[in-house]
């Protein structure tokens, strides 16, 4: 099992996401965090179960149609460097 380290951009990305989304419908916004945050932690244990992303080292989620996770796997660790929708513009 390794640990998964959201990096400080990761955090932002899902921050922003939640917010807006919460002053529209609370409901959605408070699901998609829960989704976004088991993807995550289900990278401990597999993290290698997802596609090779576009930026090479990386890899990707596809939590819901709109919005992604990007990752890459370290020896020790897995790093949360993103959290997208599938409309943005790719880092």
């Amino acid at each position: 099992m390794l640990p998964v380290i959201w990096k400080e951009t990761a955090i932002a990305d899902l921050s922003k996401i939640v917010e807006y989304i919460g002053e529209h419908n609370p409901k959605a916004s408070h699901s998609l965090h829960t989704d976004i945050q088991a993807a995550a932690l289900l990278l401990a244990d597999h993290p290698y179960m997802h596609k090779a992303g576009r930026v090479v080292g990386t890899r990707e989620v596809v939590v819901t149609t709109n919005y992604l996770l990007i990752y890459k796997v370290e020896a020790d660790r897995v790093d949360i460097l993103n959290v997208l929708h599938s409309r943005q513009a790719y880092p």
